[in-house]
């Protein structure tokens, strides 16, 4: 484990073997991080998020608890994954409000997802295995396995592989122009072709 002179990282979170944290990162309490994760210049992981291995968390990106990330989860340069679905800084009466008057909602994002630079995702939802956010998208439902999302709000543009590239339609299927791999899409889901 690598860890940069000046982050911060809680003496109560636990690191994952091969991990490598950056300048000015942080890394709160009971914060759980696998094996081989990159956390970039200025990024948070919030209290107790979860962190699959193999997972990157680019510059300034914002990883809100209770979060959880699944195993080589890409999340871009000030990505923000938010926890709070009625914010406010005040009660109604105008009494500061606590961490008791609210109840923390997560993002979580399954296998192999990626989530583009300045995208944000508003929670509570879920990312599918393998899905992809365009950057600057903001994603406030939850997104299907393989699904390319872009806008505001995000839509399904397209769908992409485990590569990481757009799929193409031949025939009845879809195929990736990278590696070949195949997929059949039904109901609006798309499975991977076995081989």
């Amino acid at each position: 484990m690598v860890v940069a002179d000046n982050a911060d990282v809680s003496a109560e979170a636990v690191i994952g073997d091969g991990s490598r944290i950056w300048h000015l990162a942080q890394i709160r309490e009971e914060a759980r991080l696998g094996m081989n994760c990159i956390i970039g210049r200025g990024a948070y992981i919030g209290t107790g998020v979860t962190m699959g291995d193999n997972c990157k968390v680019q510059n300034y990106a914002l990883v809100y608890e209770p979060a959880q990330l699944e195993d080589g989860v890409f999340i871009g340069p000030a990505v923000v994954l938010t926890n709070d679905t009625y914010p406010r800084a005040i009660t109604p009466e105008g009494g500061l409000k606590s961490a008791h008057d609210w109840v923390p909602v997560g993002v979580n994002i399954k296998q192999g997802a990626s989530v583009g630079a300045r995208a944000v995702c508003v929670a509570p939802l879920t990312i599918g295995r393998w899905a992809t956010i365009a950057a600057g998208a903001v994603v406030t439902k939850d997104v299907p396995d393989f699904a390319l999302m872009a806008g505001v709000p995000a839509k399904r543009r397209g769908w992409v592989g485990k590569a990481g590239f757009p799929l193409t339609r031949s025939g009845g299927q879809w195929v990736c122009p990278e590696t070949g791999a195949k997929y059949v899409e039904h109901d609006e889901i798309l499975r991977e072709v076995e081989v």
